[in-house]
């Protein structure tokens, strides 16, 4: 008989118990959670060639995230880059809660799975204050971007946020919610 499909939630819950054991979390609150996920797109240079550039990824993100991007500002010039202070060159979401765990269980489930010769992900994306941030190089693996649509290809930036202190704790957090990485 098939498992229940768990989300992403219900395995950071059920989490606690695991790392208790082996770290000697006393308390629920002291156990890793997930506090934000963070979702970015660099738009540069693109963004001076072509003005709609933003907003065409801003609405592409919207229809991914469910959430309303906002553009980012650079936050200061650098000649090498012909970028002004002020100069809009990204677009980001940020999510939590209801909004979080639904888009990771989308990630997981649906979109890394579509993505051609996935093999997993780097245990190394995780740094040492118990972030992991990690790469998806074309948008179009998430099920809402139609064939249509597929003229501007672009890449993202994922990144959990999570209140680890430790990468080995924050790594087996990860192992726990079921984080499809590489096999070593």
């Amino acid at each position: 008989m098939a498992q229940a499909f768990k989300s992403v939630k219900e395995k950071e819950k059920a989490s606690f118990d695991v790392l208790s054991k082996e770290f000697g979390f006393k308390n629920i609150m002291a156990a890793p959670h997930l506090t934000k996920v963070t979702v970015s797109v660099a738009t540069g240079s693109a963004m001076k060639k072509d003005r709609k550039r933003n907003e065409l990824v801003m609405d592409r993100l919207a229809k991914i995230t469910g959430q309303k991007p906002t553009l980012r500002k650079a936050k200061m010039s650098v000649a090498s880059f012909k970028t002004r202070e002020g100069d809009e060159i990204g677009v980001a979401v940020t999510l939590r809660g209801a909004r979080m765990y639904g888009f990771l269980d989308k990630v997981f489930n649906v979109s890394l799975p579509r993505t051609k010769d996935f093999r997993g992900l780097n245990r190394t994306s995780v740094d040492a204050i118990g972030n992991m941030t990690f790469g998806i190089k074309e948008h179009t693996i998430f099920p809402e971007i139609h064939d249509e649509e597929l003229k501007d290809v672009f890449g993202m930036a994922i990144t959990m946020v999570t209140t680890a202190k430790t990468k080995e704790v924050a790594t087996r957090f990860f192992e726990l919610l079921e984080v499809p990485f590489k096999k070593a």
